[in-house]
């Protein structure tokens, strides 16, 4: 399931599935609305069925959901 955020400046998921042309990206760190964060593995492109090529999404560590960030679109 895919989650459209308003709050999320970029397109990640924690499943690495979803995400072609892996290029490595680590020392990134993101942080979330709850004051959660965690790391940037990698980033590449997401593709999925019925949505656009997301071209620099980010693959982050331990993401249990995927978002689309609102702004990116």
């Amino acid at each position: 399931m895919w989650y459209l955020d308003s709050g999320c400046s970029r397109h990640m998921s924690g499943d690495k599935s979803y995400i072609t042309s892996l290029k490595k990206y680590e020392g990134e760190i993101v942080t979330f609305g709850d004051g959660g964060s965690s790391r940037v593995i990698s980033k590449g492109s997401i593709s999925v069925a019925g949505l656009p090529k997301l071209e620099n999404s980010l693959l982050v560590e331990g993401l249990k959901a995927n978002l689309l960030s609102y702004s990116q679109m």
